[in-house]
């Protein structure tokens, strides 16, 4: 190569430096001037989130939180992604973001095309009434409706909390349609959008959350089929941090986490400015407000340390929330159809958990007059009730359960059947508000009588074990014979023989008083 080519080739290569030097060096020099000659100084930089507007978030970009970070010399930057999960955990992963909140189920589906960049070390809160699945009275008016309805239409928004909630009642209560098919799926933009729908009578039934939930309850024939104050775990918000950022920066996790919890206690203490800076913040008028936060139950550093991580045992057991949800989760999702198998690293959902900074904060708190911790709810306890007012309560739906398998011809469960008991707790345990009828079915071959009396035994053995074995508070539950007088419905092309080995069999059905 001639010199004179090389000559120009350094001159370029220099000139190209020099341009970059101008364009990031210079500028990072005038900011380090201007950072050391003025308060900056003590600032340790920023912390930016990764939100939408749901209102459960409101605590962790609050003004007030943001004013006590900036004591502590952190700028907090909340930036909403409009809730776009997806864009989200790619930006987490890209690190463009520090943390993420969303759903655990948002972040199980969506964290996977990331190989999940980062681990959970809170849980914010979780849905009790700001979801909710809204019909039309005179179309729909119970889960298992949804099962059989004609031409139904269901709006909703996609890879929303929501959508998660209808892929649970889809998997919990065995409405195949939801997930073999789409003809019913009436996509929405948003709550509001699914809202209109409804209203409209586009379409039968709406997924929403809060504030449409309550507006749309105002509508005469419209009803509420199932809310998420009657669920436990199914919706559920974490904050995720990106995992350079844990190893980098433990200091400015445990500050956060620290402030958090104590903004949670200031406005648990002086609600009225809870509403204030809601109210402030968002433009909503104040009744609304006020039904929006009812929906949430906030999760203190005392309800994650016990409840949710279950550093601590409680009368010799660890409650651990956080595992359950995610492992919950995934089932749903599995079922559902989202996803083929497990797609947590290793199938292990401890690997996109980090519960040392809640241990650490809660240990150096522990003293502090109940820090971080609130009054918790009474645990649900049901009132006894005369069969007259067993018959006045409204059916909300039959939880999936595979037949219970009993001896020949005897009420006595086998260990088959009890199994399949305990899978149905499972998902019962997510529906802790509601009463249970046990109806027990038998063939429609035989003494009627005898079937009457087998089917009352049967369902009475159910009612036992879920007692005996379960704890389950027996003023919950009701067991029903029905003999062969109610049989299933002959399926197209189903043979005889196959229809009567379906006929006996026990459901679980979910009731509850008239709203």
């Amino acid at each position: 190569m001639p010199r004179t080519v090389k000559i120009a080739l350094i001159i370029l290569v220099l000139a190209f430096l020099g341009m970059l030097g101008f364009k990031y060096l210079v500028p990072a020099l005038e900011e380090r001037e201007t950072r050391q000659t003025s308060d900056a100084i003590a600032s340790k930089g920023s912390i930016k989130i990764g939100v939408d507007n749901f209102i459960g978030y409101y605590p962790l970009c609050s003004k007030e939180l943001s004013r006590r970070m900036r004591q502590k010399g952190y700028r907090l930057e909340c930036i909403d992604d409009g809730a776009d999960y997806k864009s989200r955990y790619e930006s987490l992963a890209d690190r463009k973001i520090d943390l993420a909140v969303g759903t655990i189920d948002s972040y199980v589906l969506n964290g996977q095309d990331e190989n999940y960049p980062g681990a959970i070390i809170a849980v914010i809160d979780e849905s009790k009434g700001v979801d909710a699945i809204m019909a039309w009275e005179d179309s729909v008016n119970s889960i298992d409706q949804l099962k059989d309805k004609e031409n139904l239409k269901i709006a909703f928004t996609p890879d929303s909390p929501s959508h998660q909630l209808l892929k649970a009642i889809s998997v919990h209560f065995d409405i195949g349609r939801l997930k073999n098919s789409d003809d019913w799926a009436v996509e929405a933009n948003g709550s509001e959008d699914a809202r209109e729908k409804l209203k409209k009578r586009e379409v039968d039934v709406a997924v929403l959350w809060e504030p449409d939930v309550s507006r749309i309850s105002k509508v005469s024939g419209i009803k509420k089929i199932l809310g998420t104050e009657t669920t436990k775990r199914l919706i559920v918000d974490i904050l995720v941090a990106e995992r350079k950022f844990i190893k980098n920066n433990e200091e400015a996790i445990a500050t956060l986490l620290k402030e958090y919890y104590k903004t949670l206690q200031f406005y648990q203490r002086d609600q009225s400015a809870f509403i204030d800076d809601v109210e402030s913040d968002t433009g909503l008028d104040k009744d609304t407000v006020i039904q929006m936060l009812a929906g949430i139950e906030w999760m203190s550093l005392q309800d994650n340390y016990l409840e949710w991580f279950g550093l601590e045992a409680v009368d010799g057991l660890r409650n651990e929330g956080v595992i359950d949800s995610i492992e919950s989760t995934v089932s749903i999702l599995r079922d559902f159809g989202s996803v083929s198998s497990s797609p947590l690293p290793n199938r292990d959902p401890y690997t996109i958990t980090n519960s040392s900074f809640v241990s650490k904060l809660y240990d150096s708190m522990m003293n502090s007059n109940g820090f971080g911790s609130k009054q918790k709810a009474v645990d649900i306890s049901f009132d006894s009730l005369s069969n007259s007012q067993w018959e006045k309560l409204r059916e909300i739906g039959t939880l999936k359960v595979r037949p219970i398998v009993f001896s020949s011809g005897s009420d006595e469960l086998t260990l088959e059947g009890k199994k399949e008991i305990d899978l149905a707790v499972e998902s019962l345990e997510h529906y802790p508000a509601y009463r249970l009828k046990i109806k027990g079915h038998t063939s429609t071959r035989g003494d009627e009588k005898q079937n009457m009396l087998l089917s009352q035994d049967r369902a009475e053995s159910v009612l036992r074990y879920l007692t005996i074995t379960h704890g389950i508070d027996e003023n919950r539950v009701l067991a029903i014979g029905y003999g062969g007088t109610l049989p299933l419905k002959k399926q197209a092309g189903e043979s005889f023989r196959a229809y009567q080995y379906r006929l006996p069999r026990v459901e679980l059905v979910l009731v509850a008083e008239e709203i």
